[in-house]
């Protein structure tokens, strides 16, 4: 598919980018009163284009620094009239892990986010448990946020500093002159619901944070200060280098990174893009001292140089009216100096890939089992067509998969699984000296062994396109699909919003902020020809990604340590090439849309509106909720099932037949489902614990077709045996490449201990490696869809008597009968008996140095009442745990508490993720318990303002407003999925709260550290000195010592190994055999929490 930009991740088509009217039409009329929400103090920017459905408030300003800002009035919902200061709602910060990604991938690497989805999820309540913190604790529209984005990057690195650019992002974080206190912003937000990162790309660094409106005006003033004074003191510098080395550390295990930089050293030296963006302990502290380069000195120089009001960009986004806001933002970034220096420009270094070391073809070692053939050309840079976008165009043509695309051929082949075209617009792919181009394919064994023939479809298929030159039909088809999801679109999350226009505020003219990133204006064919004719087959460099390289890969790059080699492509086919070769006849432009909608009215309902979902039909073969939407009042809606059978946990074997039924049946989808897919109607299949879920969601006029398109491939499913070996091959790759993150591992582990009946991705592996047949599978699918029962939620523009033939096809078209057993959603889950259990395994990923920690306490089948305790619990528990573990002991980048709901037993835990290379992973043990102990002697001292500020936030965290439809379905669907039907949770844990007290707050926390505490650590050690591996040698080259032992790079995944504890742990009792140790403890009933 095309790829989608950084931004909207889009499941369907390329970037959510929609095409709105061209200028001759404006949105709105010019001459009606601009800011017709709020009076006279609330007056918009008329020239700035928005959405007919977007109820903002827009004002544009240039303070007399130069800093740019553009103020966002959310009054929305309000009539203009600031609402009592009690109401206001506010949220609280996503889960430091889930949230952290800097510098994110560029999108290339789409094969391993894509398996991820098929990953082994965690007993559903915790993972929907986890979904839903971070959907809860996402801003709601009346959570303020802001952004600020500076016109410099990685690419101002000082040669002889690599990283200096990103390490300075990290330490204006660490107080300043007028607010000094080293981690107080954050300490700031955490107390007031709020939440906050930053990223560094090679031209831009972006911050942005959120949090209660009230704090707002107070958080921006603490803010701001990392651009008027920050301190940077020079003990912070020696801790923070670590926390910039551990996010190195764990960005090397990821394929998508060691790709870019591969690629980054291909350019020209003297280019930037050939610069070492992320910086790590060596750059950046000891090879400085070798050289005696004052690292204090030259950060405050670089902040000075770069960090100048007029190369800044602001947004900021409030329930206040653009007065108010134009008030403070004018008082507080008045302040940032502007040291008049022309902006770093890097225009004139253009074509930095027009070297040797381009048009080659790299074999590549990769850390996962996978395996990949990407086609990239460097182009002159794009981003001035942004009218045009003729990359779009592109990528939408080659990433289509229909029939007559490049995919549906590789599909039939059985050559390829999936195709990403484009370019993700991160720094990487697009900046001022070059855009990039690429075709990601991801391969199968056979595609793998004949790559040059794919690459040959793909190249015949470009030269299609070149001889059928840019089609305004298609052009038009694509402009109203992205047209209707502009006008119709949904409010997202503020925090992520001003993200992306403060961004927009450095590339577009101030009428396109909003929408330059998103509209396809006019249609230029010389524009699109001009890049398509660049795609040709002697301008293309191919890198191909597969395990079976190991052996033949002598070269390193630098910084990752990647292995591979390099050569030219083969004679045969540079001559074919460069010819005049034949066009495929198989391919040919996509046909006519017959998914696009055109019907956009909203429907009256047909029964009492309803404030949560109710159910309208049930029977003993299944039952559907229902709830008409009259809140957000878009013509799109959602519809989720649930099948639950009995037989998909009976054997790890069943699992894994499951898995592959589902992955055949997404296989036999792609092709049909596809036009939907791009006219933004987006489905989605998922292998759940207890049954299939079908997701689908989109504008609600063609909805029913797709959903009815989907029932009917799964009453008819079929498996073809080369099909079927194919994925049996892939899903071996899936769960390899699953366990050897150590955070996947460790959550299999601590799960396999915890959860009766449960089977882990090992043994599913192990069932895979034993080898199954397609009659198997077909006995299976018979058998799971001989006895089902289907739960549905219908929400969105539907009424009630629509909604109910979606049920009415399921149970029609499968003809299936009742279940004969009842099947619980959830799994029994055991009682860890009272004292401190340990077990250690050790990583699954040969050479890795990522090691991870967690300790978790159990609480026991409990209460609503209980779990909200444990959120207020973990709450407090965030920003000490942030201090103590990675500011002051620098122990790793990503440290986190979480509260744990498994299967309905409450818990929580502490993770920390380290190297083995700097800590031990019971040296990390022992300083989760230091912070334990003072983090009690911190609650035995709570002042009650401080529980009541906590309280608070908590109170606003739950009652906020959902940003869009999507997370009130969210919410609900977790509810029926999981059976429990509380869908007035939230009210219901603000009405606890209100209720709590400090005490029990602080004997809650106690209880859990007293006497005859339920503590049960997992260890997952990754390979470095700490851990008493023989240093690492970055993988011995072809010929060294390795020629007798043949040690491959890829471990045994198809058991763990246990270790055992050392003397620092000796009260710990070590768990060496799960399965011994869970056959002798105590199972709680099935337990929801409900009351």
């Amino acid at each position: 598919m095309p790829q989608t930009n950084k931004f909207k991740c889009a499941a369907a088509s390329s970037p959510a980018q929609s095409a709105g009217p061209d200028r001759g039409e404006p949105l709105r009329d010019p001459n009606a009163p601009p800011g017709d929400s709020g009076g006279g103090d609330n007056q918009g920017d008329p020239q700035i284009i928005k959405s007919p459905s977007d109820p903002k408030q827009y004002r544009y300003i240039e303070l007399s620094n130069g800093l740019r800002a553009l103020l966002i009035s959310d009054l929305s919902g309000l009539d203009g009239k600031a609402e009592d200061e009690d109401d206001e709602d506010s949220e609280e910060e996503e889960e430091e892990a889930e949230g952290e990604e800097e510098e994110g991938d560029s999108g290339e690497g789409t094969d391993e986010e894509s398996e991820e989805e098929g990953d082994s999820q965690d007993s559903d309540f915790e993972e929907l448990d986890e979904e839903n913190d971070r959907r809860k604790k996402k801003g709601s529209e009346k959570q303020s946020a802001a952004a600020l984005c500076i016109g410099v990057g990685s690419f101002s690195d000082p040669n002889d500093l690599p990283g200096l650019a990103h390490f300075l992002e990290h330490m204006v974080f660490m107080g300043s002159e007028k607010y000094p206190s080293e981690n107080g912003f954050d300490a700031f937000l955490k107390k007031h619901g709020g939440s906050d990162n930053a990223s560094t790309d090679c031209e831009r660094t972006i911050f942005q944070f959120d949090v209660q409106r009230k704090r707002f005006k107070e958080a921006l003033d603490r803010w701001a200060q990392f651009f008027i004074c920050p301190l940077m003191i020079e003990d912070a510098i020696d801790r923070e280098v670590e926390a910039v080395d551990s996010e190195y550390q764990l960005a090397k295990p990821s394929d998508s990174h060691r790709k870019e930089m591969l690629f980054g050293s291909l350019a020209k030296p003297n280019h930037p893009m050939s610069k070492f963006c992320w910086g790590n302990a060596q750059t950046l502290k000891t090879e400085p001292k070798e050289k005696n380069i004052n690292v204090y000195k030259r950060l405050r120089e670089f902040w000075k140089r770069y960090y100048s009001a007029h190369y800044m960009t602001l947004a900021v986004q409030s329930k206040e009216n653009l007065d108010t806001l134009e008030e403070w933002v004018r008082e507080i970034f008045s302040q940032v100096p502007n040291n008049v220096q022309a902006k770093p420009d890097f225009s004139d270094q253009l074509s930095p890939f027009e070297t040797p070391s381009f048009n080659k073809l790299y074999r590549v070692v990769p850390v996962r089992k996978v395996h990949a053939l990407t086609i990239t050309w460097a182009l002159p840079p794009q981003e001035k067509h942004y009218r045009v976008k003729p990359l779009h165009y592109i990528a939408w043509l080659i990433g289509h998969e229909g029939t007559g695309s490049i995919l549906s051929m590789l599909r039939r082949k059985c050559w390829a699984l999936a195709l990403f075209g484009g370019n993700s617009e991160t720094g990487f792919d697009q900046n001022t000296t070059y855009s990039i181009f690429s075709i990601s394919i991801t391969l199968t064994d056979e595609g793998f062994q004949n790559f040059y023939e794919v690459a040959h479809l793909v190249f015949q298929y470009l030269k299609m396109l070149q001889t059928l030159g840019p089609q305004q039909r298609i052009y038009e088809e694509i402009q109203k699909i992205e047209a209707n999801e502009f006008h119709y679109q949904e409010q997202t999350d503020p925090i992520e919003y001003v993200e992306d226009i403060c961004e927009n505020m450095q590339l577009f003219p101030k009428e396109d902020f909003l929408t330059g990133d998103q509209l396809m204006f006019e249609f230029k064919p010389e524009v699109i020809s001009a890049a398509l004719n660049l795609l040709t087959p002697e301008k293309a460099n191919l890198l191909l990604l597969s395990p079976e390289h190991e052996g033949q890969c002598p070269l390193r790059e630098k910084w990752f340590g990647t292995q591979y080699s390099v050569e030219d492509i083969q004679k045969h086919w540079r001559e074919l090439w460069a010819g005049d070769f034949d066009l495929n006849p198989s391919l040919h432009l996509p046909v006519e849309n017959k998914f696009i909608a055109t019907d956009f009215s909203l429907k009256t309902s047909d029964c009492p509106d309803t404030e949560y979902p109710v159910r309208i039909m049930n029977n003993e073969r299944g039952c559907l909720w229902y709830k008409k939407d009259n809140k957000f009042k878009i013509p799109k809606a959602y519809v989720r099932f649930h099948l639950i059978s009995p037989v998909v946990q009976k054997s790890p074997k069943n699992l894994v037949l499951f898995d592959l039924f589902v992955n055949i049946l997404v296989h036999n989808l792609a092709e049909p489902a596809y036009e939907a897919d791009v006219a933004q109607l987006e489905y989605k299949l998922v292998a759940g614990e207890h049954g299939l879920v079908i997701k689908v969601k989109g504008f609600n006029h063609k909805l029913p077709l797709l959903f009815n398109l989907i029932v009917d491939y799964l009453a008819e499913f079929s498996a073809a045996s080369d099909v079927f070996s194919m994925f049996a091959e892939q899903l071996k790759k899936t769960y390899f490449n699953i366990l050897i993150k150590p955070e996947k591992l460790g959550k299999d582990v601590r799960l396999l201990i915890l959860e009766h009946s449960r089977w882990s991705t090992i043994q599913k592996y192990q069932a895979v490696l034993d080898g199954l047949s397609v009659d198997e599978l077909m006995e299976f699918v018979s058998s799971f869809k001989s006895e089902l029962y289907a739960e549905g939620l219908v929400q969105g523009n539907f009424t009630s008597s629509e909604s109910m033939g979606f049920l009415q096809y399921v149970t029609d078209k499968l003809q299936f009968k009742k279940l004969s057993v009842e099947v619980p959603v959830l799994f029994k889950v055991v009682e860890l008996p009272q004292k401190h259990h340990l077990c250690k395994v050790k990583s699954l990923n040969k050479g890795d140095a990522n090691s991870e920690v967690t300790v978790y306490y159990q609480s026991g089948p409990k209460n609503l009442r209980e779990h909200t305790l444990m959120e207020l619990l973990v709450m407090h528990m965030e920003e000490p745990c942030f201090d103590f573990l990675r500011t002051k002991e620098t122990l790793g980048y990503h440290v986190y508490p979480t509260c744990r709901n498994t299967s309905g037993v409450l818990g929580f835990s502490v993770t920390v993720e380290t190297q083995a290379t700097k800590f031990n992973t019971e040296l990390v043990e022992t300083k989760i318990e230091e912070f334990l102990v003072s983090f009690g002697e911190k609650m035995n001292s709570l002042s009650d303002e401080a529980f009541k500020t906590q309280v608070t936030a908590l109170v606003k965290l739950k009652g906020c407003e959902d940003t869009h439809l999507g997370e009130e379905v969210d919410r609900n669907w977790t509810e029926v999925v999981t059976q429990q039907y509380v869908f007035d949770r939230l009210s219901r844990e603000i009405d606890a709260l209100k209720l709590m007290t400090k005490a029990e707050l602080v004997n809650w926390f106690m209880e859990h550290r007293g006497e005859g505490n339920r503590k049960l650590s997992v260890h997952v050690v990754g390979y470095g000195v700490e851990e008493n591996d023989p240093p690492s040698k970055e993988h011995p080259a072809t010929g060294e010592e390795e020629e007798g032992s043949k040690m491959s790079l890829y471990g045994e995944v198809s058991k763990l190994t246990f270790l055992p504890a050392s003397t620092l742990l000796a009260s710990a009792t070590t768990i060496t055999d799960i399965q011994a140790f869970t056959s002798t403890l105590n199972l709680y009933p099935y337990h929801k929490i409900l009351k």
